[in-house]
């Protein structure tokens, strides 16, 4: 009897199709977890909850023996070190952003980046978009056959264009909430709580999200009120001194967007 590898490897014509086509049924057997962090956590009860038979969250250094798939939550330093711990035989991947497959030599092996922020075990993934690759045709169907029961988008990076994708996730992330962390340090210097800012972030979100940067662009810059940018540079400087770098950045950012041309929506 032909095995799921061998079934995918004969119906595929060649490595562009099964990048277009996710395998219909995933091994059979255990899926592993290993790292108890926050993706780890939250991956083992997603696919507990999808269907799959989960082990875990393992601890680092598990050799997942009988496992069919090996997902290594795991942070990228410790790639190579979990991968090496694990007996051959599996399908090994990582859930990191950037790293190198190589990492995960000489196992077959994956790449699934869930682009969303996880913080706990009820982590949605549903609707997200799940950056994928593979160092078979079998192991990027079986990443995207993954990314597919959990309700993802996958999408193929390769590994030359991960630490960009990986540049651009964390500027809509990991920044933003630098960013937010400096707003909301000014605002309570006038005694504003967070809770105040949230619906104006959230509404400019939305607004981004549906018009594009540009369209979305409000405030004084947008205006071209210079005058009321200078009044805020000083207030800043006199209330946070240290924050003019970014804000100087921030600003000279913004006068660029606010010079291109608005998208007009057909």
């Amino acid at each position: 009897m032909l095995s799921p590898r061998d079934l995918y490897d004969v119906t595929i014509l060649s490595e562009d199709a099964g990048a277009d086509a996710p395998i219909d049924d995933l091994p059979h057997g255990w899926c592993d977890i290993i790292g108890r962090g926050r993706m780890g956590e939250a991956l083992s009860s997603a696919l507990s909850a999808a269907g799959m038979s989960v082990r875990g969250p393992l601890a680092r250094g598990a050799d997942a023996a009988g496992a069919a798939i090996v997902l290594l939550c795991v942070p990228d330093r410790e790639i190579a070190s979990a991968s090496a711990a694990v007996a051959r035989g599996p399908l090994v991947g990582h859930v990191s952003a950037s790293a190198d497959l190589a990492l995960l030599a000489p196992h077959e092996r994956f790449a699934l980046h869930p682009l969303l922020s996880v913080v706990g075990g009820g982590a949605r993934f549903a609707g997200a978009t799940c950056a994928v690759d593979g160092s078979t045709v079998y192991a990027l169907g079986v990443a995207r056959a993954l990314a597919l029961r959990l309700g993802m988008h996958a999408r193929v990076i390769s590994t030359e264009q991960r630490a960009l994708y990986h540049a651009a996730a964390s500027m809509a992330s990991n920044y933003l909430v630098t960013l937010e962390a400096a707003a909301e340090r000014l605002a309570q210097d006038v005694g504003l709580e967070r809770a105040a800012l949230v619906p104006l972030v959230r509404a400019t979100m939305e607004q981004w999200a549906a018009f594009g940067a540009r369209a979305a662009l409000t405030g004084p810059i947008a205006r071209g009120d210079e005058d009321t940018v200078t009044r805020q540079r000083a207030a800043v400087a006199d209330a946070a001194p240290d924050m003019l770098a970014l804000w100087d950045a921030l600003a000279a950012a913004t006068r660029d967007l606010a010079a291109a041309p608005i998208a007009i929506r057909s």
